[in-house]
């Protein structure tokens, strides 16, 4: 939970447990699900501005991007 609010406003790969990654997404939200006791991880997609809602016990690990390299003239 403390690293998924360090990389708030960031843009991260994640990384699935079941070996799927979703690429180049801006993390823009930590939102609690009060029924079910999850926690959910609200991302925008890059290119397309699709909000996902992914839950944080799925995810294995993230990589964090750096757009300066990605972005450079």
């Amino acid at each position: 939970m403390n690293t998924a609010r360090s990389l708030l406003g960031k843009n991260v790969n994640l990384h699935l447990k079941d070996g799927s990654v979703i690429i180049n997404v801006l993390l823009s939200k930590i939102d609690r699900d009060e029924y079910r006791k999850g926690t959910f991880l609200e991302c925008v997609s890059h290119g397309e501005r699709y909000i996902l809602r992914v839950p944080l016990k799925s995810i294995a690990w993230v990589d964090r991007l750096n757009l300066s390299l990605i972005l450079s003239d």
